[in-house]
């Protein structure tokens, strides 16, 4: 009796230990996870690093599109792009069309085969 009850506070204290370590590394793991502390702490040690970083990337973005890249156009691939933009206008119209009006029949069929109300179907007994 006494060897049961001594090893249930042993598995009492090790269980508790565990808790205890457990608890240790969910905090060190929210502190390894805390990326805006991270950039402040940063930011506060190391300013001027963050204020040139931040200066060239602005300088990048504002000075890149002032090279401009020349296309060349050939007259006559554009007509054939131009016909085959109309071919794909009329293809989306057309489909469009169909869809709204075969929307009803779809949503019909949807009803009735997937949100059956309990009231007998023709064909289903």
């Amino acid at each position: 009796m006494a060897e049961n009850s001594e090893s249930t506070n042993e598995l009492k204290t090790e269980i508790a230990g565990s808790r205890q370590r457990l608890s240790r590394e969910l905090q060190g793991l929210r502190y390894e996870l805390d990326f805006p502390a991270k950039f402040r702490r940063s930011f506060r040690k190391q300013t001027g690093s963050w204020i040139s970083a931040a200066a060239a990337v602005g300088a990048l973005i504002a000075l890149a599109p002032m090279r401009k890249k020349k296309v060349y156009v050939d007259a006559r691939s554009r007509r054939k792009g131009d016909k085959k933009l109309m071919q794909t206008g009329l293809a989306m119209a057309a489909l469009k069309l169909v869809g709204n009006l075969a929307r009803p029949l779809v949503m019909e069929f949807v009803k009735n085969r997937f949100f059956y109300s309990g009231e007998p179907a023709r064909g289903r007994k």
